[in-house]
Order: C-alpha cells, then sequence, then structure tokens
C-alpha cells in the first residue's frame, strides 16, 4: 500500500482536529506560564501549580483572543 493512499490513522485524525490543536495552543501558554513564574519564584512552581494560577488569571482572556482572531480569517 503506497502512502498516497494510506487511511489515516486516529492519530492522524487527533493531531489535524481543531479541537487538539486549541488544546495543544493552551497547553504551550500554561508551559510559558510556568517557566515565567517559576523563574519569578527561584525553583520550579510545578505544573499544577501553574495550571490552575494560569486558569484563574488568563484563560478567558486568552480564549476571548484566540477567538476574536479565529474568526478575523
Amino acid at each position: 500500500m503506497s502512502d498516497e493512499t494510506k487511511e489515516p490513522t486516529a492519530g492522524d485524525l487527533l493531531k489535524n482536529s481543531t479541537l487538539y490543536r486549541e488544546f495543544q495552543a493552551e497547553r504551550e501558554e500554561i508551559l510559558k506560564h510556568k517557566w515565567i513564574e517559576s523563574e519569578k519564584a527561584g525553583h520550579d512552581i510545578g505544573f499544577e501549580r501553574a495550571l490552575t494560577d494560569w486558569i484563574v488569571k488568563h484563560r478567558s482572556k486568552w480564549r476571548k483572543t484566540r477567538q476574536g482572531t479565529a474568526h478575523s480569517h
């Protein structure tokens, strides 16, 4: 079977899905936040703390910004 006729796998479909891309983008923002806050604290604050802090402080605005750029395309 050639690559051109290969059926897409569940992984291929997942990677191309909007939901997965949004998850990846959000995860990247959380990891950036973790790095920044860890630098400020002088130690690794951990993913769970960064996640909670980012959700409380930044998620709503980030999502609104994402939705605004999605509608402008």
